[in-house]
């Protein structure tokens, strides 16, 4: 199959006019005019927000979970506590985070990271057993901390969809 181009060879590729290069009275190139002619700097710029996946919003929090709870162990001698205190920002940043198309993601993620970092601070020794019987006293003597985080998680994303639905319906202006 043929490609057609869209330029003739025989008119070389057109030059950009030298704008860019030129200077306006009104608008010197380092930013804003000021009183007085001298130019001062323009906006700061805000810095992007990180924009995880569902799969990189759960491993984000399993991993900051892991870490609170050698937080915990290091310096609250393993209180539980001070791991549920530490997982409510988590779990909010994982929803402040994750992309608006995997908003669902955060709540459900939110729990098992949870569950994956209180394991080391459960308590259990003695065998596989212990372990989790361990794990599973502690999630349900702490699940008000569990509840807590994931309520969080949830309530930002339910007003994250909120402002994308009505940023759509918002007509759009013409200028």
């Amino acid at each position: 199959m043929e490609q057609y181009r869209t330029r003739s060879a025989d008119h070389p590729q057109r030059q950009q006019p030298e704008r860019a290069q030129e200077r306006r009275p009104d608008r010197p190139v380092g930013g804003v005019p000021a009183q007085g002619g001298r130019p001062r700097p323009g906006p700061a710029r805000r810095t992007p927000r990180p924009r995880l996946t569902g799969l990189g919003g759960g491993l984000f929090a399993c991993v900051a979970m892991n870490l609170a709870a050698g937080i915990a162990w290091l310096l609250f001698d393993g209180s539980l506590l001070a791991y549920g205190l530490l997982f409510l920002p988590v779990a909010a940043a994982t929803a402040l985070w994750v992309r608006p198309a995997d908003l669902i993601a955060a709540p459900i993620s939110a729990p098992i990271a949870f569950a994956a970092g209180v394991w080391p601070l459960s308590g259990g020794s003695g065998g596989f057993g212990a372990e989790v019987m361990g794990l599973v006293s502690a999630l349900s003597l702490h699940a008000g901390w569990l509840y807590g985080g994931t309520l969080v998680s949830a309530l930002i994303v339910v007003v994250r969809k909120a402002v994308l639905i009505s940023r759509r319906r918002l007509p759009r202006r013409t200028a």
